[in-house]
């Protein structure tokens, strides 16, 4: 981060403020790590801050400190349009697109108030007044640790800003699996259980929780499974009705789409979700050495994300999202 923008903020931070703190849309573990992590430290250092979601996260992230005093945008629009309108600084974390706040991004643009965006992607819109954007690190909550840091402000990070940093790391590292694992991921880490971090009690809140219905996807979800050998993917489909029949909720399909990746021989894997509610097919991608899926996203499925995560969606049908896709494979270096 450039040393003007440091003593820039610092200075914006210097008296009590009310800051807005935003995830992206459909929060994931780095994402409420992270705006929860800025805003237990926000709280100590005098401020009045608040983290509003564009709606709903996953149950099993609702055990993170101060989880319950999130406010959700999709289900309080009134209330959280005045405080954002209120607000003296909104920092947006875990996303560089105001578009990947959905509904929210129409109350965002027009606000005259500095942004700071925090965030690990690539291709950044230009809309924060100060950016704090890397591709190189893992996670979001990585840089959060290090934001602190060079704000100068370091022994602010307590247990539980510890808490929710460690949950960013761990879950947007793939349990420290993926390729931007570094020596200081590492590092932090430690330090982070060193503060009080119960690094053996996270994992099983965060993965060992399903109910009866979320296995039961699951199991659906790799009986619908294709394996493409020829092209070195495996893809798994799940139209509404399935999800209907396993009383889904938000977050039993996270994670899913990393079975076809732990097929030997499989290079690319993908899930497509049906959402009629929306009329759109959601689409997660992951790949291993250099397919690059963030382009592959960005270029075919209206998304984006990671050189070996990323998202996207499609406003065609099931069936035809999947040939869609499947001619693609045939002109893919996989």
């Amino acid at each position: 981060m450039k040393k003007e923008d440091i003593l820039s903020i610092n200075q914006l931070l210097a008296n009590p403020k009310k800051i807005a703190i935003i995830p992206h849309r459909s929060p994931d573990g780095d994402a409420m790590g992270s705006t929860l992590a800025l805003y237990h430290f926000l709280l100590k250092e005098g401020h009045e801050p608040i983290v509003i979601a564009p709606n709903e996260f996953p149950d099993f992230l609702a055990w993170l400190p101060s989880s319950d005093q999130v406010l959700i945008f999709e289900n309080q629009k009134e209330s959280t349009t005045k405080i954002l309108n209120e607000c003296d600084v909104i920092f947006t974390l875990d996303f560089n697109a105001l578009h990947r706040t959905g509904e929210m991004e129409k109350v965002l643009m027009p606000l005259n108030v500095p942004f700071i965006m925090i965030d690990h992607h690539q291709a950044p819109e230009s809309y924060a007044t100060y950016a704090y954007s890397d591709t190189q690190y893992g996670s979001t909550c990585e840089m959060i640790y290090n934001f602190i840091s060079f704000l100068g402000k370091k022994e602010q990070i307590d247990k539980t800003i510890a808490t929710c940093i460690y949950t960013g790391i761990l879950t947007d590292s793939g349990s420290f699996r993926f390729p931007k694992t570094t020596g200081t991921t590492h590092r932090i880490i430690a330090e982070l259980i060193d503060l009080g971090v119960e690094n053996t009690k996270i994992p099983t809140l965060l993965f060992d929780n399903n109910s009866e219905n979320s296995l039961k996807l699951l199991g659906r979800a790799l009986q619908n499974m294709i394996v493409l050998s020829e092209y070195k993917t495996a893809y798994i489909s799940l139209s509404q009705k399935e999800l209907d029949e396993f009383d889904y909720q938000k977050g039993d399909t996270e994670g899913i789409v990393n079975y076809g990746l732990s097929i030997k021989g499989i290079h690319l894997a993908a899930i497509f979700i049906e959402h009629k509610d929306e009329n759109i097919i959601k689409i997660s991608f992951r790949s291993q050495g250099d397919f690059d899926v963030n382009q592959f996203a960005r270029q075919h499925f209206n998304g984006g994300g990671h050189i070996n995560a990323a998202g996207g969606k499609s406003y065609q049908t099931m069936q035809e999202t999947i040939s869609k896709f499947k001619t693609l494979l045939t002109t893919s270096i996989i």
